[in-house]
């Protein structure tokens, strides 16, 4: 929660709250205590997964898997102002899209220790999504300060950083410094 706090003051474009070893209930008590912390940094929050989580506590932004999209009820998804779904490939973008995505997460894009010795899709994966759906896309995996310019040039609308930030000892200059 420390790294969290710091995250927020430095005000990113927003958290997405990701944590799947988690039970709902125990998702549920963390989304509260990250909402208190964003609110007061003025920090939109976006819950994962866990639609009933996001929904009891007021959490009108959500990102989910393809399979959670494809089961959301259309009652879900209009209680939500945003929806976003992770994307592995074109089809799955050309889905989401279809399915009512407002954004999706493309990735991963370059190796990372998330995805421990997978190949990272690379950035012809990442431009032929971005071609393919009318939506914005932002790239996953193994973003780092070094290779940002090569993820907006293959035509990403932004970036997400899980690590670099989680690790991060100065989130405040981080983030001034992608801005």
């Amino acid at each position: 929660m420390e790294q969290i706090q710091k995250i927020a003051m430095a005000k990113p474009d927003k958290i997405i709250v990701r944590e799947k070893d988690l039970t709902e209930e125990e998702y549920t008590a963390l989304l509260a205590e990250i909402l208190k912390v964003c609110e007061s940094s003025s920090v939109e929050v976006t819950a994962h997964s866990f639609i009933d989580s996001a929904k009891k506590l007021g959490v009108r932004s959500i990102h989910l898997p393809l399979d959670k999209l494809r089961a959301m009820s259309r009652e879900d998804k209009q209680f939500f102002r945003n929806i976003g779904a992770s994307c592995h490939s074109v089809e799955d973008a050309k889905e989401a899209l279809a399915l009512g995505a407002d954004y999706i997460i493309a990735g991963h894009i370059f190796e990372t220790d998330c995805k421990k010795g997978l190949a990272g899709r690379g950035l012809q994966f990442l431009h032929e999504v971005c071609q393919e759906v009318s939506i914005p896309v932002y790239a996953i995996g193994g973003i780092n300060f070094h290779n940002i310019p090569d993820v907006i040039q293959a035509g990403a609308d932004g970036i997400c950083m899980m690590s670099g930030f989680m690790k991060s000892e100065t989130p405040e200059s981080d983030i001034a410094k992608l801005r």
